[in-house]
């Protein structure tokens, strides 16, 4: 750190040094009060002759004599007060056996002078006594004072640990931020891969913070916030961390969540904290990851209008809104929920820049696969831009986690490198879960899921304008998956027409379609292709306009979250006889897939229980030898192959 951002620290430790000094002397006055008042004993000093004439008159009960005083217990005269305390009050501190002193007693202290007689009078008296050795002032300073002042002092330090800005009562409106120092994120741009666009746009705020002169000289102000806005995995915290390491600078992190607690105003302290600390570390970078969870659209909680977490963001408004950007902080922030925001959040001088981290194409998980597998030992059969190609859609963090997947399967196996095989295994936990080898099919499950995954296979390997089929398996996977058939796109696709659409559903009914042709019997496996087939029937109808009857209209349902100021009261946007329409319209594409489908497989009836046989006897097919299937290259009795390391017994 720079000596700027010292002189806040020398503050601090001139405060925590004063604090510490009031305590001292509070500790002494402290002592000095309870030594003074309330344990001091209950002692008559008397001078040496009425101790005399005591002794004369036998009212000394017991004494003890030092070197410089003797004190003891005596009897108190007829004419003095009877009704003295009764209890001890300091015995044992005189040396005296602690006793319940009787009525009419009381403790005696006075002050020895040369007297040779003392010891006989006391013997012709039959007064008990002893003799006790002066052990010096320091006894009495120990005892009394540095004793109960460690003792005070160790009770205090242990609250002021509880209480310190690290945790505790006294630190619960500070801010939680994990503050990285210059340098400390050890992460870069050359770590943040297949987002080129985006790490483009968010460069701007690398060159501000380097030469801020460069911008203000023409007028310009840096956006005071920046919101990533993607899918979860795709490497928002990654980018902000990377603009972090770029202009090495101070950078503070933190999640939205760590704002909002039980106790109302706590959040709404944090933020000011925040703001405090980024000023006095200027220039820095705040990032406040889930934004979501303090940033909702206010009035979305219908029972509490004024509740914790709507303070914490009003306050949030009113510094950025107060924030001065030439101090050089930015405040960064991520979410994947960008639709439930409160718009104040998004209006110009806020967050008023907003970066799209998407879903990376072949060409960006290739780039991030890269990244991934620096230090991943990698057979030379080993071509990423083919896992790319055969991982549409997954992020950043799939990919990282299928890289990871690769390396155990290959180390459980004792393999010296990563192959090509262990990435297709990882890519197939990813995608479908894990081999479910315990779980053991009879023989006539087996065969349903068999002509199942079959039906798919055959549908979408004879249709145009759909997804290659890449592998299909009937060894279950995941929770519920007996069987899975893989497709795979040859790109990266962003619209979809309505015959692609159709011929999806006709793929998605395949599996039910080859049950009831060859079992005349239909079963729950179709379950879950039944609901995605439904749905977009009811996407092409009610969002997409591609029914003929209802028309180019959309009928969807406003997808924005109840409570957000809407009238939730009438959810449907369409009449009931429009509904009916659209539950007909609905239910005529799927019957219409579902005869073609029918038609399709009843005329491949031969194709589709030679395939079927192939998955009963290797349980995994690739898609090469569908391809050859469905080209007249198989023959319709295969023949016996040895089984694959996948296969499980039955």
């Amino acid at each position: 750190m720079n000596a700027k951002n010292q002189k806040p620290d020398n503050k601090t430790r001139q405060k925590k040094l004063s604090f510490s000094i009031w305590y001292l002397l509070l500790a002494f006055v402290v002592m000095y009060i309870i030594q003074s008042f309330l344990v001091q004993e209950d002692v008559k000093k008397i001078p040496y002759s009425e101790f005399k004439q005591l002794l004369r008159d036998a009212k000394i009960k017991e004494c003890t004599v030092t070197p410089d005083k003797i004190f003891g217990v005596f009897f108190v005269p007829d004419d003095s007060i009877q009704d003295e305390a009764e209890t001890d009050k300091g015995g044992g501190l005189f040396g005296l056996q602690e006793q319940k002193l009787a009525k009419g007693e009381r403790y005696f202290e006075t002050i020895r002078v040369d007297d040779p007689d003392l010891v006989k009078e006391l013997q012709a008296q039959n007064i008990k006594f002893s003799g006790k050795r002066d052990d010096g002032w320091w006894q009495g300073l120990l005892f009394y004072w540095i004793f109960p002042i460690l003792i005070l002092f160790a009770i205090w330090g242990f609250a002021f640990r509880r209480m310190n800005p690290q945790g505790g009562l006294m630190s619960i409106g500070r801010s939680k931020a994990k503050v990285y120092v210059q340098g400390k994120t050890k992460v870069t741009f050359r770590d943040v891969a297949g987002i080129d666009e985006a790490v483009e746009e968010i460069k701007e705020v690398v060159e501000y913070l380097k030469d801020p002169n460069k911008f203000k000289t023409l007028g310009g102000q840096i956006p005071k916030g920046v919101l990533l806005v993607g899918p979860p995995g795709t490497g928002k915290t990654l980018l902000a961390k990377a603009v972090a390491g770029e202009a090495s600078v101070p950078f503070f992190s933190l999640s939205g969540s760590d704002f909002v607690e039980m106790f109302v105003g706590v959040g709404a302290a944090r933020v000011r904290d925040l703001f405090q600390q980024a000023a006095q570390q200027a220039p820095c970078i705040v990032f406040i990851d889930e934004l979501d969870a303090m940033g909702k659209a206010r009035g979305m909680n219908p029972l509490a209008g004024h509740d914790e977490r709507e303070q914490t963001l009003n306050q949030l408004l009113v510094e950025m809104d107060g924030f001065d950007p030439n101090i050089g902080v930015i405040i960064m922030a991520a979410t994947n929920r960008p639709e439930i925001l409160d718009l104040a959040l998004l209006r110009p001088g806020r967050f008023d820049r907003q970066v799209v981290v998407d879903r990376p194409d072949i060409n960006g998980r290739e780039e991030i696969l890269k990244v991934h597998s620096r230090n991943v030992k990698l057979a030379p059969d080993v071509d990423l831009r083919v896992i790319a190609a055969r991982t549409p859609g997954f992020v950043g963090a799939d990919l990282a986690n299928v890289m990871n997947e690769a390396a155990l399967l290959a180390a459980r196996s004792g393999k010296k490198a990563v192959t090509l095989e262990d990435l297709e295994e990882s890519i197939d936990r990813v995608v479908a879960g894990l081999e479910k080898k315990s779980r053991v099919l009879n023989k006539k499950e087996k065969e349903i899921v068999a002509y199942h995954e079959a039906g798919h296979a055959i549908v979408a390997g004879s249709l145009t304008d759909v997804d290659p089929v890449h592998r299909v398996s009937i060894i279950p996977r995941g929770v519920a998956a007996l069987g899975y058939t893989l497709q795979l796109p040859t790109e990266d696709r962003y619209l979809m027409t309505r015959t692609e659409l159709q011929n999806r559903l006709q793929v998605l009914l395949g599996g039910r379609v080859a049950e009831e042709i060859t079992f005349k019997e239909i079963s729950t496996g179709a379950q879950n292709d039944l609901e995605r087939a439904t749905a977009i029937a009811r996407s092409m109808v009610t969002e997409y306009g591609m029914s003929e009857k209802v028309g180019p209209l959309s009928y969807a349902k406003d997808k924005r979250p109840m409570f957000l100021g809407l009238d939730s009261g009438n959810s449907n946007v369409h009449s009931e006889k429009i509904a009916a329409e659209i539950d007909l319209e609905i239910r005529q594409i799927v019957e219409s897939a579902y005869k073609n489908v029918k038609s399709l497989l009843q005329a491949r009836k031969d194709k589709l229980k030679t395939l079927a046989k192939m998955l009963l006897e290797k349980e995994v097919v690739e898609g090469e030898e569908l391809a050859a299937l469905l080209d007249g290259k198989v023959d319709s009795k295969p023949k016996t192959k040895k089984k694959s390391k996948k296969s499980i017994s039955t």
